[in-house]
């Protein structure tokens, strides 16, 4: 019997294109029948927050964080090029004429691929993010979970 190959991605950028690179190569690995993890830590977990989330309680330091942080996938900057916000829109462009994926459209695609988009829950912790702020069908764990499905990885990306 043929072990099942797995793909592990650590998702600690909040940049648009490594972001995006994140989820183009999870949703190849899918495609190729791995089971596929991608765990959001830090700047990462800006992919999951919801454009337009419910009120929720945070203390003076939690909505300063909210605020400075961009919400959802279509809102994270690039990490070379921003240019005050222009390269996004640039970037989007150029998207849109090659008729490739958004980084919403790719999150969905991997949702419908059953790939496990994972919150680390001591960073949201540590950035007062709450579940409620989060994309529907999140999982939320800590390290040793992402750990434990590392462990007998085929393929192990930090990105």
């Amino acid at each position: 019997m043929e072990q099942k190959k797995t793909t592990n991605i650590i998702l600690f950028s909040g940049d648009y294109d490594k972001a995006m690179a994140a989820y183009i190569i999870a949703n190849g690995a899918a495609a190729y029948d791995h089971e596929v993890t991608i765990f959001h830590t830090f700047w990462g977990l800006n992919a999951l927050r919801k454009e337009n989330p419910p009120a929720v309680k945070k203390t003076r330091l939690e909505k300063m964080f909210a605020k400075m942080m961009p919400r959802g996938a279509d809102n994270l900057g690039l990490s070379n090029m921003n240019m005050g916000g222009m390269g996004p829109k640039m970037i989007k462009q150029v998207i849109q004429k090659h008729n490739a994926m958004t980084m919403p459209q790719l999150i969905e695609m991997a949702e419908e691929q059953d790939i496990n988009l994972v919150a680390c829950t001591m960073t949201m912790d540590l950035l007062g993010l709450k579940q409620e702020e989060l994309l529907d069908g999140v999982t939320y764990a800590g390290v040793a979970a992402y750990l434990a499905d590392a462990e007998d990885g085929n393929v192990n990306l930090f990105i």
